[in-house]
């Protein structure tokens, strides 16, 4: 679960205070919500499917006893297991003792919990989690802490993580264990909390601390102690924050839209962290024609994934928007149709796939939603995990949907044999590789703002680009229209002089996508075509060079990326570029007018 929600407490009112901190973590996950507490020295369980203000009042948490001082709350977004009240968080090992609110992906997940069956474990749940408090169980009683437990627990467990452990053995702490997964730690003077994000932290407390990646903490009333994954003291470097509540909440950012391309590189790697057997399941059903299909952003990436399964491996790979899907295919027996959708309720989308199910074709779901329609009308699914999206506007559920079809693609021609074992290999590698890109160029978008200062006021722009990176400039295109409401239009480059070119006046904006790859000559004929027209260039560019730094008026240098990787890493400072004239335009780039965050009218 790579946004779920996570709340623990020391304090009087432990219920009470838990209840609030998860509603204000709400909007990380709200498939299924529960709470553990330690009450007369047990430990008490309640979980449900479902939202948490009705939860909250079944219970009766906000006006639960005075006398529960310790706890822990989780709200969910299902990733690995449907959402239903057994797969809710905390879960527990054997005894009934140890409870573990997790957010994160573990990639080992099922081979440590056959391992754990066959010593004699009960599992509850399908989710990976639930491992946790087994494998913690195992310590204790091996003579283990609860802390020591947990770190090693965690040096166990591959895969990202932020944990939060409570045990009726050990009634006044709760451990807490951090990898890749955010997790901070408040201490006020009514208590000490620990949450996965500073908004649930904001009433009761100013001073937080931000444990770093493979740190223990374990927390007591007078707050926490931390030390590494392998036992070294860490002093702890507490800070005060000055955000307002609506600050706090998307992480210090103006815009959720901001705070989620940051997201981008997390969400990257948990989405690298899919378990092979979805991804050769769905691979195994990949015969006859394959048939992409989606909406808006979900249709770009189907788009920027036919051109790579083609080129790579000559497979017979076609994109078909879902909205026409009914009224261009017929009969698809022995084919595959892969349903692309970000909320997997889109309408257009759904019905494409009641469509070819209908037709005779077996049909493989792409969403970012467990609990979703076209997770339950697939024959097999992949879930991304891009985590819950605030901004109307796409940003992670793209990327996650190209490298997730990558993996596809990659598993596909493997089972297939179509690439020499080390070809394939390679291949891989240079996949898992694509967060850090993205990371480097996260870190240089401060470059983006003054080139939008330039272009904010035009009317018009083009995203003009070859191969696979026509997709990254419909997506460019779609952005910039979607947040700023300047006419944008996405084209192959080659397209341009066949009618697009005859609105290029002077001072006429062209966004050009010109990696150095087997289309740059091309691209920058092109570009020489639109400058002789008097048009602006803005060219999303390869680190180093020159000749276009030259050509181009301005440019972003993109780290050098394998090219069926590019609309991955080249689509960061458009969705930059979109935001900031957005912003610059006096819009609100969360939401843009007439659009909502899942489409299910057809």
């Amino acid at each position: 679960m790579l946004l779920c929600g996570i709340f623990g407490c020391i304090s009087s009112c432990a219920p009470r205070v838990i209840a609030d901190g998860l509603k204000r973590l709400e909007y990380r996950g709200y498939d299924s919500v529960g709470v553990a507490f330690i009450s007369g020295g047990k430990l008490v369980l309640e979980k449900d499917k479902g939202m948490i203000d009705p939860f909250v009042r079944r219970l009766g948490l906000s006006n639960m006893s005075a006398g529960i001082e310790i706890g822990i709350g989780h709200t969910r977004w299902a990733t690995h297991g449907a959402p239903c009240k057994e797969n809710a968080h905390p879960h527990l090992d054997c005894t009934g003792t140890i409870a573990v609110a997790h957010n994160g992906v573990l990639e080992n997940f099922l081979e440590i919990k056959e391992a754990l069956i066959k010593r004699g474990h009960r599992f509850a749940s399908t989710t990976d989690t639930e491992i946790i408090p087994h494998l913690i169980e195992e310590g204790i009683q091996e003579g283990l802490s609860l802390k020591s437990a947990a770190a090693r627990a965690a040096k166990m467990i591959r895969g990202s993580m932020a944990i939060a452990v409570l045990s009726s053995a050990q009634p006044g702490t709760i451990v807490c264990v951090k990898r890749e997964s955010p997790l901070v730690i408040g201490v006020g003077k009514n208590g000490s909390y620990c949450a996965s994000d500073i908004a649930a932290l904001m009433p009761y407390t100013d001073t937080i601390l931000q444990l770093e990646d493979d740190q223990v903490a374990t927390i007591t009333r007078a707050g926490p102690s931390i030390e590494t994954i392998d036992g070294k003291p860490v002093k702890p470097k507490f800070t005060k924050v000055r955000w307002d509540a609506g600050m706090a909440e998307r992480g210090g950012y103006p815009h959720f839209m901001l705070k989620e391309m940051h997201e981008q590189p997390i969400a990257l790697r948990d989405t690298l962290k899919l378990p092979s057997a979805f991804l050769e399941r769905a691979s195994r059903m990949m015969e006859g024609r394959v048939y992409l299909t989606g909406s808006g952003t979900s249709y770009h990436a189907c788009l920027a994934s036919s051109y790579a399964f083609s080129k790579l491996f000559c497979m017979d790979i076609r994109p078909v928007y879902s909205s026409e899907f009914q009224d261009l295919l017929c009969d698809l027996r022995g084919n595959t149709v892969i349903g692309v959708s970000q909320s997997g309720e889109t309408a257009d989308t759904l019905g494409a796939l009641r469509h070819a199910k209908s037709k005779g074709a077996r049909v493989i779901g792409i969403t970012n939603t467990l609990s979703s329609s076209i997770t339950a009308l697939s024959d097999t699914y992949i879930c991304t995990q891009g985590g819950p999206e605030i901004g109307v506007a796409a940003t992670k559920t793209f990327l996650t949907q190209l490298v997730a079809m990558d993996q596809l693609m990659l598993h596909a021609a493997s089972v297939a044999n179509k690439l020499p074992e080390g070809v394939c290999s390679k291949l891989f590698e240079q996949l898992n590789g694509v967060p850090s890109l993205v990371e480097r160029v996260i870190g240089q978008l401060d470059a983006v703002r003054p080139i939008a200062q330039k272009y904010f006021s035009r009317r018009s722009a083009y995203f003009l680009a070859r191969g696979i990176n026509v997709a990254t400039a419909m997506e460019g295109a779609l952005k910039l229209k979607e947040l700023s409401y300047m006419h944008a239009e996405g084209y192959p480059a080659g397209e341009s002089k066949h009618g697009p070119i005859s609105l290029v006046e002077d001072g006429f904006l062209c966004v050009f996508i010109a990696p150095n790859d087997s289309s740059r000559g091309r691209i920058i004929g092109n570009m020489m075509e639109m400058k002789a027209r008097g048009a602006k260039i803005f060219a999303v560019i390869t680190e180093g060079d020159k000749e276009l730094k030259l050509i181009a008026d301005d440019t972003f240098e993109v780290p050098p990326v394998p090219e069926f990787l590019n609309p991955v890493v080249y689509t960061v400072p458009l969705q930059a570029f979109a935001y900031h004239v957005a912003v610059l335009r006096g819009l609100d780039p969360d939401k843009p007018r007439n659009l909502a965050k899942s489409v299910t009218v057809m």
